[in-house]
């Protein structure tokens, strides 16, 4: 059936996500009312708990879209894939085509630890940028594909000890992300230029930067997995107890046994009197939250407490996805130059938070130029709607990048008139912000 032809069986609230360029973005997801999922159903022919199995979206935010079109006609509405289920990626074309004989672009839903297709030595990179192949070519780092099937050992251990493996696998992610930001200063570096250059074809020097942020989640999968693998071990955490001076508090050692182990799990036994010394991160956070629960026991009912989560990443320790990455340049080169003090003073984690957060703003506004169908009625709730959300996304980028001035050192007077506002409003600003993302 026509892709037209099928979407005319509901009615439709908004418009297909497109990428800033005005291309439809690859991971348009389908959110449906109860009255559109029947309509779905009866087109496949299938059952409705089959289809709930099979569809992740199924079901999900119905809230959003019942009440807003005519009562009784089914009903849909489009969503970004990564805000309704969560990481979108592209599929191994070839491994659809033996299913589906023909070479159609499959786009899923997969953890960064699923993107390996270990049968055809691929990568399946994010598909919510723009302007960014379906896959990376892995023949010639097969260090890669080998860690994929390390990581499965991984998860295993993880879930024995209690431990989801996505938390494990994103407190080591954001370690080694952190790392890679800081990889171009690192003299001794060999591993990471050489694995760029071949996910590249061969060479990345012609645009080394792009490259750089599209091949970055490939390039450090073995280290996030060793990374991940020394986390979990006893040993490692017995070691960090005493380098922490076990009953004797005293500070980190960067010398010490933890860190020296660290850096020769991820073949780099320099690594670690490098990076460890870094002023916060997730690698200090996760090792100052062990060092706590050891000395302090486990909280009320053998639970541990919110911030003493070793497995929890801080907002501001998450890296940021290659769209938002590939997005800020270009918005740096329209300030004219005007943004080398904000690179220089603002930590590139809450540069990216600050881009998405205008990003989603701006995904949430762009309909609201389009034209619209239905009643009055209904057509002024779909645009107060988005509208709504936008002006949210738009207030969070208000406080980040006020605290995020404030932090480099700008007058609270200056900052206050910069937003528009008074002093005493600004402080009323930043106190409910700062709640809010406590929440």
């Amino acid at each position: 059936m026509d892709a037209d032809a099928l979407a005319g069986h509901w009615g439709w609230l908004n418009h297909r996500p497109r990428h800033r360029g005005g291309g439809l973005r690859a991971d348009a997801e389908v959110v449906l009312d109860a009255a559109g999922r029947r309509v779905l159903v009866e087109l496949c022919g299938v059952g409705e708990e089959v289809l709930g199995r099979a569809l992740p979206s199924w079901g999900r935010e119905e809230d959003e879209v019942a009440g807003w079109g005519t009562a009784g006609m089914p009903q849909g509405m489009w969503r970004v894939g990564g805000a309704v289920v969560g990481p979108v990626a592209f599929g191994c074309r070839l491994c659809a085509a033996r299913r589906t004989g023909g070479p159609v672009r499959v786009v899923r839903y997969a953890a960064r630890w699923e993107r390996v297709c270990v049968r055809h030595g691929r990568w399946g990179l994010d598909a919510d940028a723009g302007g960014v192949p379906e896959h990376l070519d892995l023949r010639e780092v097969p260090e890669v594909v080998a860690a994929r099937r390390r990581w499965a050992g991984v998860a295993r251990r993880a879930a024995r000890a209690g431990v989801g493996p996505g938390k494990v696998f994103g407190v080591a992610w954001a370690v080694v992300c952190r790392w890679w930001e800081s990889a171009l200063h690192w003299e001794r570096e060999e591993v990471w230029p050489q694995r760029l250059h071949a996910v590249a074809g061969g060479d990345a020097g012609g645009d080394f930067g792009w490259w750089r942020v599209v091949g970055r989640d490939a390039v450090v999968f073995p280290e996030v997995v060793a990374v991940a693998d020394a986390l979990l071990d006893p040993g490692m955490v017995e070691r960090l107890w005493r380098d922490s001076g076990a009953g004797r508090p005293r500070m980190l050692r960067v010398d010490g046994a933890f860190c020296r182990e660290l850096g020769e799990r991820v073949r780099r036994a320099w690594l670690g009197s490098v990076v460890v010394v870094e002023d916060g991160g997730p690698l200090i956070a996760w090792m100052g939250a062990v060092v706590r629960r050891r000395r302090g026991g486990a909280g009320a009912g053998g639970g541990w407490g919110w911030v003493d989560d070793p497995w929890r990443v801080r907002q501001e320790d998450r890296p940021a996805t290659a769209a938002a990455l590939l997005r800020s340049p270009g918005r740096e080169r329209k300030a004219g130059g005007s943004g080398t003090l904000w690179r220089t003073m603002v930590p590139a984690e809450e540069r990216m938070l600050i881009d998405e957060l205008v990003g989603e703003a701006e995904e949430q506004l762009l309909p609201l130029r389009g034209a619209q169908t239905g009643s009055t009625a209904d057509a002024a709730r779909h645009l107060l709607g988005n509208l709504s959300w936008g002006v949210e996304f738009l207030e969070r980028a208000l406080w980040r990048t006020a605290v995020a001035a404030l932090n480099a050192g700008v007058p609270v007077q200056d900052v206050a008139g910069w937003a528009g506002l008074s002093a005493a409003e600004l402080t009323d600003v930043l106190t409910a912000g700062r709640d809010e993302n406590d929440e």
